[in-house]
């Protein structure tokens, strides 16, 4: 059994359980050929996670995270995830990791999002959506510049998923503010717990806007029928994507074998560096 930990649960929607396995089961593969002991299965839960006696310490010996055994286990903390010294690969968001993620952990790569309108190679933006009013979707512009309809956004409900994500949240203030505009331009402000509780929200008429990460309104347009309420009036400025992470334990060899393989066209499929 693998002492290491991955995890793939930015996009892993219920619906998306078979190709999230899959994509791992490519990864996993290609890890292992090259000698690296990655985990059969990705962790889904707090239980999936190897415990931490005494919690999760920085390299200086603070505890910056609970032991997941203490969590509870059928749900999954992103944070204890991303800190867990047994973390061999997961995703996570810049949001995270501008606010002190990075310290603790290696960027290994960054996912393609060529496959999504908004996205070109490791960059991707969000769709400004709101409830659908018969209008036409707004395309994303060609050079990933912002396109942030001000007249449109001001005064209403603002949902986002987190206030740390650099796609629902960070991404469209520093937009804002870009223009002469901060989050005031809304009347309200709510956190949903993720975007397609965001979409949710607007269909059902408890929000207004939501700023949504392509990848997510592109799985939303499959999979959601709440979507299909909802339209998008414009997009944020084009970011790094998701990248991927390893422990700032993992040893150097390991390291330098991901960042190789995520580097190598073809070698997994679905990453660029």
């Amino acid at each position: 059994m693998s002492n290491f930990v991955a995890a793939l649960p930015m996009y892993d929607w219920p619906e998306m359980r078979s190709e999230v396995d899959a994509e791992w089961a490519r990864l996993r593969d290609a890890f292992r050929q090259r000698g690296i002991d990655a985990p059969q299965t990705i962790a889904r839960v707090n239980a999936d996670l190897w415990p931490v006696d005494g919690g999760i310490r920085d390299a200086a010996g603070k505890v910056i995270a609970p032991d997941p055994a203490t969590l509870p286990p059928d749900e999954l903390d992103f944070h204890g995830l991303w800190l867990h010294p047994a973390l061999l690969f997961a995703q996570t968001c810049w949001g995270p990791m501008e606010l002190g993620l990075s310290e603790h952990v290696q960027v290994v790569g960054q996912p393609s999002y060529d496959a999504y309108e908004g996205g070109q190679g490791e960059l991707y933006s969000s769709a400004i959506v709101m409830r659908a009013d018969g209008s036409p979707s707004v395309r994303a512009p060609d050079d990933g510049s912002p396109l942030v309809p001000l007249d449109l956004l001001r005064s209403m409900r603002f949902t986002f998923n987190h206030s740390d994500s650099m796609s629902g949240f960070v991404g469209l203030t520093r937009d804002l503010e870009a223009l002469g505009e901060s989050l005031n331009i809304f009347s309200e402000r709510s956190e949903s717990g993720g975007h397609r509780a965001s979409i949710v929200a607007i269909a059902e008429g408890k929000a207004d806007v939501a700023a949504i990460d392509c990848q997510s309104w592109a799985l939303a347009r499959r999979f959601e029928p709440a979507a299909e309420a909802v339209t998008v009036v414009g997009w944020t400025r084009r970011r790094r994507g998701l990248p991927f992470i390893t422990a700032r334990t993992t040893p150097e060899p390991v390291k330098n074998i991901l960042v190789d393989l995520l580097s190598s066209p073809g070698a997994v499929g679905t990453t660029v560096r």
